[in-house]
């Protein structure tokens, strides 16, 4: 019990501490009105498929596992905070930590979209990083493909037999590289070059890896500790789940 209330501490702790830090807003993931709203429209359909069943997944979870409940607000606190850590590049966008690999590789990537998806409403509303606009991209890039890109890579070195510490670092490093190589091509789809979508979306990986490589690192690094810190405190319950999750899979 008193580990759960150190983690709900800290999680509201960080949340309000982001919320009332920010003074000069930037651009962050791809900025309101920046896309042609045939791609918003296109990335948003897109996205829906996923965030119907992570909303089911959500439900079934929270019934399953309702001491869960305190873990899936911290992933998501963790998610909010890390991707508030921004740093200036493309234009029209930013660089910067998801933090989405750590509720990836607890809950699954349809959770976890639902986790994106509040995140980046809050940061839309409440600090103007984003958009509604962009909303779905966003949570294209973000809430589903770098959730899924880190399930997926765990779950792969886990079954050939890497240790946890590595699969955890490298599906959240990768995870967050993910984003980075989709919202690259999101943005080069919409703002093709001269030589065409390929050229531009090439261009726009160029400037994002000059921040984002050490930045997935840092991320990979930072989501190794939570995750030890989460099994001290949860380690049985969290097992109970993963080994619930692979039977149904």
């Amino acid at each position: 019990m008193k580990g759960k209330r150190y983690i709900f501490y800290t999680a509201a702790f960080t949340f309000f501490a982001v919320l009332i830090s920010q003074k000069e807003v930037y651009a962050m993931h791809i900025m309101e009105g920046f896309l042609p709203p045939l791609w918003a429209a296109i990335w948003f359909a897109l996205s829906i498929p996923v965030l119907f069943l992570g909303v089911r997944r959500i439900q079934k979870l929270t019934a399953d596992h309702p001491n869960m409940k305190m873990i899936l607000g911290l992933c998501g606190a963790f998610a909010f905070v890390l991707s508030s850590l921004k740093l200036p590049s493309v234009t029209g966008s930013c660089s910067h930590p998801t933090g989405v690999g750590l509720g990836a590789i607890l809950f699954g990537p349809a959770v976890t979209s639902i986790l994106g998806v509040i995140v980046l409403l809050f940061q839309a509303v409440l600090l103007a990083h984003g958009g509604i606009s962009t909303l779905g991209a966003n949570v294209f890039s973000m809430g589903i493909a770098g959730p899924f890109a880190s399930y997926i890579i765990f779950r792969g070195l886990k079954k050939i037999g890497a240790s946890k510490g590595v699969s955890v670092f490298l599906a959240a490093a990768f995870g967050d590289l993910i984003t980075y190589i989709v919202t690259s091509v999101q943005l080069g789809l919409a703002f093709p070059t001269e030589s065409g979508a390929l050229a531009a979306v090439a261009k726009f990986l160029g400037i994002f890896a000059v921040t984002q490589i050490p930045l997935a690192i840092s991320e990979g690094l930072l989501t190794v500790v939570i995750y030890n810190i989460l099994t001290v405190y949860n380690g049985r319950e969290l097992e109970e789940l993963a080994l619930a999750r692979e039977a149904k899979s």
